[in-house]
């Protein structure tokens, strides 16, 4: 079994003075992402499934190997700017005993976008209006995305949340006072959360990483997607504005799992 991406039949093109055969040739249990379909289907080319005869010429293909991973969709989550704030810091900048105030429930359960925000203060300039999410959390942490940092001043690392060691700090104004974190200014490292049920299916891990395609006209590649697996989330890839600006992605899109990226350089390492 092989996975054919364009870039495979780009290559095989190439090396073939620039022909495929046609109607071109599959085993039964190879895959073609949506781009290579469109791929064939623009130039005239049929596909026809070939058992044993095509047996070589499959196998002449550099494919990335995705097990019996599912065609299910992955709904997209475009995450914007926002900041999770430990209950101290509710504390500090609305007030002693003060409880944030759900405006709408998020996509993972128990978890809430509140009807308050902040102002960020960074050394080049501010953003007002910054949305909370809840409910309060242990450490203070702020996600923004790359073009937030240029407008503020900071040059945040791509992290995973909770990984704040070593990020730079920021000034945040709330309606009673101001705080100074000395760290905390992330870009979240774009991930899938995943249930029990949904890590089976898709034979994966806490940690696994995923390679993911958009659908569309302009299929783009996410080839380095953390897995995060617990009992009580729902399946759903994160990616920040800038992401999915970049890639034609909004809120409620779904993309597919093309392979596991391990298969292909064998390393499992956090980046």
């Amino acid at each position: 079994m092989a996975f054919i991406t364009e870039r495979d039949l780009r290559a095989r093109s190439t090396g073939l003075a620039g022909r495929l055969p046609n109607p071109f040739p599959l085993r039964e249990g190879d895959r073609l992402t949506p781009a290579a379909a469109d791929f064939l289907r623009s130039r005239g080319i049929a596909l026809k499934l070939h058992p044993a005869e095509a047996e070589a010429e499959a196998d002449a293909l550099s494919a990335v190997p995705a097990g019996n991973l599912p065609l299910q969709p992955i709904p997209v989550g475009v995450s914007g700017r926002h900041i999770h704030l430990s209950e101290g810091h509710v504390e500090e900048l609305f007030g002693a005993g003060y409880r944030l105030s759900p405006l709408r429930e998020l996509s993972q359960p128990g978890q809430f976008a509140a009807q308050e925000t902040v102002t960020l203060v960074g050394p080049k300039g501010i953003l007002p209006q910054v949305r909370i999410l809840g409910p309060s959390r242990g450490a203070t942490q702020v996600e923004i995305a790359q073009t937030d940092g240029y407008a503020l001043g900071v040059h945040p690392p791509v992290r995973l949340s909770g990984q704040l060691a070593g990020t730079p700090g920021i000034t945040i104004v709330g309606p009673l006072s101001a705080i100074r974190i000395s760290e905390g200014v992330i870009i979240a490292k774009n991930h899938v959360h995943m249930s029990l049920q949904d890590a089976a299916a898709f034979q994966v891990v806490s940690g696994d990483r995923l390679m993911l395609q958009t659908m569309g006209e302009r299929p783009v590649i996410f080839a380095d997607v953390i897995v995060r697996v617990s009992e009580r989330y729902v399946l759903d890839f994160h990616v920040d504005t800038d992401e999915g600006n970049a890639a034609g992605l909004r809120t409620g899109d779904t993309v597919m799992c093309i392979g596991k990226k391990e298969a292909i350089r064998g390393d499992r390492s956090w980046r």
